[in-house]
């Protein structure tokens, strides 16, 4: 799954170990050192671990390792909860929940109609692999001058657009990769996923250089910061709701009130209600 790798968790803990510095570790006064991050001699002190048991674990030869000692990897890599979990799915892939694998996602009539029932605030559904399965004319208003609108991930990367419409790009793309990643390891066989990566690390270098950090965030509720080629510079809520027994997500962008992106997601909606002139 990850560039014929078959050592997602020793990847993992290797990149994680190479993005903490020793001060987040506690060694305030490390000298300076060649490589980034910390030396597994040291996360292994710290876990409470042998360097060589360490070592395996990185090299894939050991593969079953301890509640305790994922927990201790957590604490000394600070972990946040989605990483953990992360952590703990890739030490036990028995443990994951089973999932329909190939099966893609059909939305409802009654989610549909819901969807299009959000005259005056962009909606949409969003299926497990991150397709746009439905979505309302606003979204194409919002998104305007973007292509791939119908995939959350390959529209940061593919577009060409996607570079000006997101004002902090870098952000958004280590988010929604972040987000891949986590969709990966709860569904690892799903070919619709692992091609996905496949084409995106065939397609960007971008793409190559943020799945390497090997970021997990799960999907909820954020700000979007987007920059409207006519409108300007947007904050709007995405709130999302998930979809009982289904694993779809219906998503609304909204506004603060007495905002500029409450006047610009106006002028959205009479746009689109005002007849053009001939």
């Amino acid at each position: 799954m990850d560039n014929g790798s078959n050592n997602l968790l020793g990847d993992f803990l290797r990149a994680r170990r190479e993005s903490t510095s020793p001060a987040q570790a506690g060694f305030l006064h490390a000298p300076s050192r060649r490589t980034p991050g910390l030396r597994r001699e040291e996360v292994a002190m710290l876990a409470g671990v042998s360097n060589s048991y360490y070592i395996r674990l990185e090299q894939g030869r050991e593969r079953n390792p301890s509640a305790q000692v994922l927990s201790a990897l957590a604490r000394v890599l600070r972990l946040d909860p989605d990483a953990t979990e992360y952590l703990y799915s890739l030490a036990h892939p028995w443990a994951r929940p089973q999932v329909e694998t190939g099966v893609m996602d059909q939305v409802s009539p009654s989610l549909l109609r819901l969807v299009n029932l959000s005259r005056h605030a962009p909606a949409l559904v969003l299926g497990r692999r991150f397709e746009v399965l439905a979505h309302n004319p606003l979204i194409e208003a919002l998104y305007e001058g973007m292509t791939h609108i119908d995939h959350c991930v390959r529209m940061i990367y593919l577009s060409p657009a996607a570079v000006d419409f997101y004002p902090d790009w870098e952000k958004a793309a280590r988010a929604k990769t972040a987000q891949l990643r986590t969709a990966v390891a709860a569904d690892p066989d799903d070919p619709y996923l692992r091609g996905l990566v496949a084409e995106l690390t065939a397609a960007s270098a971008e793409f190559r250089r943020i799945w390497a950090l090997h970021e997990v965030q799960a999907r909820g509720n954020e700000i979007k910061e987007l920059r409207h080629p006519r409108l300007g510079d947007l904050s709007l809520s995405w709130e999302v709701l998930s979809v009982s027994g289904s694993g779809q997500k219906f998503v609304t962008l909204a506004a603060e009130p007495g905002s500029h992106s409450e006047w610009a997601l106006r002028e959205l909606v009479e746009s689109l209600t005002v007849p053009a002139s001939v």
